[in-house]
This record gives structure tokens, C-alpha cells and sequence, in this order.
């Protein structure tokens, strides 16, 4: 069954005009090419559509069942392309991203802000998780893409670098160590460390540079939020190494940060996605314009 959208077209405009001259001048075709559409049509269903004499064009009873039926379906898909257009368009669409706690709410809201002003048919979802769970949802099509750091060791999942992001010390403006420019790992042997705890991103890349010191980390005190750390160290705790861009750290105005010297005490942040998953128009501009943002936000170093 070979059955054609100018076919379908065909048969409703004269079924609703009642005769071919004036559906062949709606639809701006010649009446001899609708008598043959409909002849298509016809042999392609298998029924007759129309009864036909020289002075009048009628439905018969199965083309009175089908017009109806026809009609809904040439309008569902006018919607369809018109859904298509908007989304191609980006007038329409929705996007949902799993964050990092420490970007969903820093950079984040801001992005969102931001693309709404250029594009306010588009709805961003967010949800907050740490980073296996962001690859879990990746997986499972629960997003669109996530933001994390690059420390994902799974072949299903491509990272695009955003920036880098430093790790920085925390500390009370009293501290002894507040007046140093830099201070190096070494320099905290003696200090209680409030660390993340061992489910986070930011704890790993910080046993990941004790270790290469040859001196594992033996923190005093773990938290599952940056906001505890900060209140552990705000409470004289001691002092806690958290990522620069985090919003509790850029907050903390009562608290002085300074640079550690190491290499490894950064992350590469990212988008993460499926691989040889293409995005959605709305999805490709969103992510679009977190690169763009990412630059002025972390810096240019990605």
C-alpha cells in the first residue's frame, strides 16, 4: 500500500468542497492530476472514496467513515511539523542537566538566566547529584547531559572540558597560615583537615595528591556538603581544601582562601553525555551557551 500525503489531501478537500473544480482550486492543481490521486488512493485502499456521475461528485458511505478519520490525521500532522519547526527553531523545548552541587549552584542558575533572555520558549530542569549518580542518569536517559568533572572512567560516556577548576584552602582570617601567598601540602601536616567525604569528586582529587606525596591524608573530620565544611572551619575545626568555584567558598567572606601548591589539586569540569548521542536543537544551544559562560566564570584555562 503506496498511499501519499497529496492523496490524503486530495481526498479530504473534495470531500469538504463537495466536488473536484473547487478543491482543485484550493489546493492550486489541475483537476485531472486530483482524478488520478484519487484513483491512487482508491486502488491503493482497495474501497471507492466517491461516486462519481457527469454532473456531481458524492462520498460514498466508506468515504463518509474515512473523511473524518482522514481529516484528524492530515491535522495532527500539520501539528507535528509545526512542533518540529518550533523545536528546530528553538521557540520550544525542555532540557534537563545533572550538576555537581558545587556548579548547580554557581554557574548554573546563572547560565539559566542567561538563556532564557534569548530564549524563553525553552524549560532547563536541574537536578543536583554527585557524580556517579550524574552518569547513572546519563545512562538511563534521565537527562540530557550532565556537568561534572572529567574523573569518569566509563567508554559510554564522552567529556567536552568546560574549565579547570582549583582547589583551594580554606581557613580562618586568624589562622597562621592566612598571611602565607602559598602554601603547599606539606605545610598542613600539622593542621586538622576537614575533607569531603569519600562519595564526593573533590575527595578524590585530594587523596589522589596526598598520595603522591607519599603521605596519605588523615583528615580530622568529613562532611557530605561544602556548607559543613565551611561551618567546621568557621567553628575553628581546622581547615578544609574545597573547589574554587563553589558558591560556599566564593560566600565565605569571613574566611580567607589561598592557592596550594600542587598539581594535582584541580579538576577539569565538563559536559557529559552519552557517546554518538546527538543533541536536541534546545540541548545543543544550552550547552552552547555554558561554554561561553564557563570562560568568563572559571577563567580561560579549560
Amino acid at each position: 500500500m503506496d498511499i501519499t500525503l497529496r492523496q490524503l489531501r486530495a481526498f479530504v478537500s473534495i470531500g469538504n468542497l463537495g466536488g473536484f473544480t473547487k478543491a482543485a482550486n484550493a489546493l492550486h492543481a489541475t483537476q485531472p492530476a486530483l482524478s488520478a490521486q484519487i484513483n491512487q488512493l482508491e486502488e491503493s485502499l482497495g474501497v471507492r472514496l466517491f461516486d462519481r456521475s457527469t454532473r456531481s461528485v458524492t462520498l460514498t458511505q466508506v468515504g463518509r467513515d474515512l473523511l473524518p478519520v482522514i481529516d484528524k490525521v492530515l491535522t495532527d500532522l500539520q501539528a507535528v511539523a509545526a512542533r518540529a519547526r518550533d523545536i528546530s527553531q528553538k521557540n520550544t523545548g525542555r532540557v534537563t542537566v545533572a550538576a555537581l552541587p558545587s556548579i548547580s549552584s554557581t554557574l548554573l542558575p546563572r547560565a539559566i538566566a542567561d538563556f532564557h533572555k534569548s530564549f524563553p520558549g525553552i524549560s532547563i530542569g536541574l537536578k543536583d547529584a554527585l557524580a556517579e549518580r550524574i552518569v547513572d542518569m546519563i545512562r538511563s536517559d534521565e537527562v540530557d547531559f550532565g556537568i561534572s568533572s572529567s574523573a569518569i572512567n566509563d567508554p559510554q560516556i564522552e567529556f567536552t572540558p568546560l574549565a579547570t577548576d582549583r582547589m583551594v584552602l580554606v581557613l580562618p582570617r586568624g589562622h597562621k597560615l592566612a598571611k602565607s601567598a602559598k602554601i603547599s601540602l606539606e605545610d598542613l601536616l600539622d593542621v586538622p583537615l576537614i575533607f569531603m567525604n569519600r562519595d564526593s569528586s573533590v575527595r578524590r582529587i585530594l587523596d589522589d595528591a596526598y598520595a603522591s606525596t607519599g603521605q596519605p591524608a588523615t583528615p580530622s573530620y568529613e562532611a557530605a556538603f561544602m556548607s559543613t565544611a565551611i561551618g567546621m572551619v568557621r567553628a575553628g575545626l581546622g581547615v578544609t581544601l574545597l573547589p574554587s568555584s563553589a558558591l560556599e567558598v566564593k560566600t565565605a567572606s569571613d574566611l580567607v582562601c589561598r592557592a596550594i601548591k600542587h598539581p594535582k589539586l584541580k579538576r577539569k569540569i565538563g559536559i557529559l553525555r552519552k557517546r554518538r548521542q546527538s543533541f536536541s536543537p534546545a540541548a545543543a544551544s544550552f550547552a552552547a551557551s555554558l561554554h561561553a559562560l564557563s570562560r568568563d566564570w572559571f577563567g580561560s584555562e579549560a
